[in-house]
């Protein structure tokens, strides 16, 4: 939150870009509950930058920036973005019923945890996980096929 003096931000905000900003916020904020800093929407011809808030977190939403040198990935997304929620099964009938292309259904998880995947309107990856289930790693039952360590 922002407050009459300084602006509020944790230490890490990462920054994903859409070719249509105003539509992603509409987006993320009706299909996963997400909520906008209306106060620090910067636009300007051809582009937008924002921030939505999650919990206590914060998302850069842009448009693309020439400036930054594009990498041809052949169509796969580099990056995910992971958000913690209180009820994972409410939040997953909510994106399910506003059309979220969902990848996986909320399942639990050799750590403790209960997940579900889904991709936003422009297949950005988006994994909403379980509040407060995530156990210790010493506590993990982990799979034949996975080690701890290097």
């Amino acid at each position: 939150m922002a407050n009459d003096n300084m602006w509020i931000t944790p230490d890490v905000v990462p920054q994903i870009t859409y070719s249509d900003v105003p539509r992603a916020l509409e987006w993320l904020e009706r299909v996963f509950g997400f909520r906008e800093r209306v106060e620090g929407r910067l636009s300007w011809s051809g582009g937008c930058l924002a921030w939505l808030e999650i919990g206590e977190s914060l998302v850069s939403l842009s448009s693309s920036d020439e400036s930054w040198p594009k990498v041809p990935n052949e169509g796969k997304t580099s990056f995910m973005i992971k958000v913690y929620v209180d009820d994972i099964d409410s939040h997953f009938a909510r994106a399910k019923s506003e059309g979220a292309a969902i990848v996986s259904p909320p399942a639990d998880g050799f750590w403790g945890g209960r997940i579900y995947r889904a991709l936003d309107h422009e297949r950005n990856r988006w994994e909403i996980s379980q509040r407060g289930r995530d156990l210790a790693a010493e506590l993990w039952q982990l799979p034949p096929d996975l080690t701890r360590g290097v």
